[in-house]
């Protein structure tokens, strides 16, 4: 049995690691869209983090990717900058891949 279990222990402990990794990779895609929407919106600089901020804490409001796109997208609308929704959700899909080869790389 002691096999199993650490096998089962193994699994779990890998199970956690893949966790964390997405969760860094979603945080990092969050920053890197908040970026790419502050400069839409003409904010650089501290200003252009703190809404990258925004960005990333507009993810913990519900589960999966819609929370961030409703922020995003609400505020680009507000601000009468035209960016259709396929943009904005490739955007997201491309810096959500570029964050998790980031992420792998750092390990």
């Amino acid at each position: 049995m002691s096999g199993m279990d650490d096998r089962e222990k193994g699994l779990e402990g890998r199970y956690a690691h893949d966790q964390e990794l997405e969760f860094k990779a979603g945080v990092r895609r969050n920053k890197m869209l908040g970026l790419w929407v502050a400069e839409l919106l003409g904010k650089s600089g501290e200003d252009a983090q703190a809404y990258a901020k925004e960005v990333i804490k507009s993810d913990f409001e519900e589960a999966g990717d819609e929370d961030v796109y409703r922020k995003v997208k609400g505020d680009l609308d507000a601000a009468k900058v035209d960016v259709s929704e396929h943009t904005v959700r490739t955007k997201m899909e491309q810096f959500l891949a570029d964050a998790r080869d980031e992420v792998m790389k750092e390990g």
